[in-house]
């Protein structure tokens, strides 16, 4: 646990380099719109007054102070002015408002749960043995500088980049490793490191979380503000077009009722006085702005879902990507090379390989991701067991070790540490 927390840093709580901006929205403007929400109404309710009621004339201070602390506390119930008080008191306990006192705390739990999927994506990304984070960082930092510190500054990420590459592969064969694999394949979702889809699989997850969370909020809100907070957007959409104002709505009224008893000796009185909450002024015009805010991160976090779920879970996507930033730096210049270009992006980066460029590049500029990209191909290029005559061959990355391994003694019948510490 005291690990887990020691990860944890206020930068890594903010603000990141490993995602992209929809998520951005999710983790840090909307945590920070909703963290400012609760603290105008906390201020509302705890340095103002966020009640008053209308007491009998025989009421003296004690007993004025008494009733509103009563009614804050104990809850009030709305019935519309033109419309008489019910006998029944359990069709005024069904009117009764139970959410004033807690707005804040809701707000703060909202706050957190759109937190969560970035919290957890911090703390397990780095289990597939490379650090997102730093790797941007490194990037953004080359911009400045002599363009020969440039050149060396990204050689050096392209040789942490190759080498990590290089790690997490499946340096045996057997039908187990074949079976996963093909699981994999079929399943994102698997997280499997060494079969390349450890960052491909678990970004997607965290994208779901984010979409399941939008919806999710709007279910919270509706068990908390028991109404169908679901339509009250459209609801004041609807009242704008028809009117042009915005008026008192029966969701956060102003003026509500609030039944109390007084004992005296062995008597019991009961009162009911009318109270007025200037605190739901504040509440009517924040949950509106959470509505029409969430609901439009709903659609934008939904849509980037179906994107990286299009560019990540094609074949030819990756193909595409790869061959756009290598023809930028003019290195597709035969058919071989388109023919190599396929094998360099789906054998030699894999899904995480072309995940870990597209974050680069979203956080970084088309410059660097294409030097950077130039740099991982020719490294590619020099490997021993890549030459035209087994390029045309269908065989994985994994499977040409294997062949070339008599071939080529001197790299591939050492083990995958050793080869690392070549780097």
């Amino acid at each position: 646990m005291i690990s887990i927390l020691g990860g944890i840093s206020w930068k890594s709580l903010t603000g990141s380099t490993d995602d992209d901006w929809i998520d951005r929205a999710n983790h840090l403007w909307t945590v920070c719109l909703l963290l400012l929400f609760a603290v105008v109404v906390s201020s509302g309710q705890y340095v103002g007054d966020p009640i008053h009621c209308w007491c009998p004339a025989e009421f003296t201070g004690t007993f004025v102070a008494y009733t509103k602390n009563y009614c804050w506390i104990a809850n009030t119930y709305y019935v519309p002015m033109e419309t008489g008080i019910p006998r029944d008191i359990a069709k005024r306990q069904k009117a009764e408002l139970n959410y004033y006192q807690w707005v804040p705390l809701i707000l703060v739990f909202m706050a957190f749960m759109f937190k969560s999927p970035h919290i957890m994506w911090h703390l397990l990304n780095t289990k597939s043995g490379i650090n997102l984070s730093k790797i941007n960082e490194l990037t953004d930092s080359v911009h400045v500088g002599k363009p020969d510190d440039r050149e060396e500054s990204l050689k050096h990420i392209a040789k942490y980049v190759d080498r990590w590459l290089r790690q997490n592969r499946n340096y045996h064969r057997n039908i187990m490793v074949k079976v996963r694999q093909r699981v994999s394949n079929v399943f994102i979702f698997c997280f499997a490191r060494r079969d390349g889809y450890f960052l491909t699989g678990f970004y997607l997850f965290i994208k779901l979380l984010y979409c399941t969370n939008c919806v999710a909020q709007f279910f919270i809100l509706d068990s908390f503000l028991a109404m169908d907070f679901g339509g009250y957007g459209f609801e004041i959409l609807t009242y704008f077009r028809d009117h042009g104002e915005w008026k008192e709505t029966p969701r956060f009224p102003r003026v509500t009722l609030c039944d109390f008893k007084i004992r005296q000796f062995e008597n019991i009185q009961t009162f009911t006085v009318q109270c007025v909450l200037p605190i739901n002024l504040f509440n009517e015009k924040i949950f509106a702005l959470i509505w029409f805010w969430m609901f439009l991160l709903s659609i934008l976090t939904f849509y980037n879902l179906a994107s990286w779920l299009f560019y990540l879970l094609f074949r030819h996507n990756k193909e595409l990507f790869v061959r756009k930033y290598l023809r930028a730096v003019n290195e597709i210049q035969s058919g071989f090379d388109k023919k190599l270009s396929r094998r360099f992006a789906n054998d030699y980066l894999r899904e995480d390989g072309c995940f870990l460029m597209r974050i680069v590049g979203k956080n970084s500029t088309d410059i660097i991701l294409s030097d950077l990209i130039r740099l991982l191909w020719c490294m590619f290029k020099e490997k021993p067991f890549y030459n035209r005559n087994n390029i045309h061959n269908d065989d994985s990355f994994e499977d040409t070790l294997m062949k070339n391994d008599l071939s080529s003694p001197v790299i591939l019948r050492r083990k995958p540490d050793k080869i690392m510490s070549d780097v």
